[in-house]
């Protein structure tokens, strides 16, 4: 379920603030069975206070090579992106296009291969890509009191959507600290074949700290998206020897 997860994959600034702030930050990368190092995220995210405008996510290999560009705005929806993720290597690319009345989905599986377009039924509340996190977010009370929250989420690399649910399962620490960890599997038949993602957040300042499961970048072996678990430090690991740059 390619786009998933780069989930799947953000952290927010939660600094209050009366006027827009750029944010940057890194995601470290590991294969989630090996604890292989995969990859390094710079993010660049534009905030009002606690909501999230827009930005992009840079995806580079531990000798800090692109492999791969993620853009996001957020000005149609606060859930749902107008975004577009690119593999520099093959051309791979996905994309949401427009929010309302329609949502429209993109994907193209290299570069070369014929576009492949889906139009959906936008609903406020519908959940895509990388919004989810802010869904989590609005919804933090409830599942930190235990509550079921249960959404839909547009996955633009299958070019459909899918009924999720989320719910807090066990309390964690992160560098030390107090955490929370939250599952977050398909409200459907669909949980029984595809294994769930495990996000662990700060409980207080509601930011993510790492998150389990598959993944944006590819293998350039299989093909296929990294299951991956992508943590984020406040300070570079040891495994790290080279960073890119963050910003532009």
């Amino acid at each position: 379920m390619r786009g998933v997860l780069a989930l799947w994959l953000v952290l927010l600034a939660t600094g209050a603030g009366a006027a827009p702030q750029i944010e940057r930050f890194y995601g470290y990368a590991y294969e989630l069975k090996s604890g292989r190092y995969l990859y390094t995220e710079a993010h660049e995210q534009r905030v009002d206070g606690e909501q999230w405008l827009g930005g992009s996510i840079r995806y580079y290999t531990p000798d800090a090579q692109l492999i791969g560009v993620k853009t996001l705005d957020f000005s149609r929806d606060p859930y749902v992106p107008l975004y577009r993720f690119r593999v520099e290597r093959d051309g791979y690319e996905e994309a949401i296009t427009a929010v309302s009345p329609q949502l429209i989905m993109q994907k193209r599986e290299r570069s070369g291969a014929r576009l492949q377009e889906k139009s959906l039924a936008y609903a406020p509340g519908l959940c895509g890509d990388s919004g989810f996190h802010s869904c989590l977010r609005d919804h933090f009370p409830a599942l930190m009191s235990g509550q079921v929250y249960s959404f839909m989420l547009a996955v633009a690399g299958n070019l459909d959507s899918y009924h999720f649910r989320a719910q807090r399962i066990a309390d964690t620490q992160f560098e030390g600290r107090p955490a929370v960890r939250f599952r977050v599997e398909p409200d459907s038949m669909l949980r029984f074949f595809v294994d769930p993602l495990e996000v662990t957040y700060d409980p207080q300042q509601r930011r993510l700290l790492e998150y389990r499961g598959l993944g944006n970048v590819p293998s350039p072996e299989t093909g296929k998206p990294f299951v991956a678990r992508i943590a984020y430090y406040s300070k570079p690991p040891p495994e790290v020897l080279r960073l890119p740059p963050l910003g532009p």
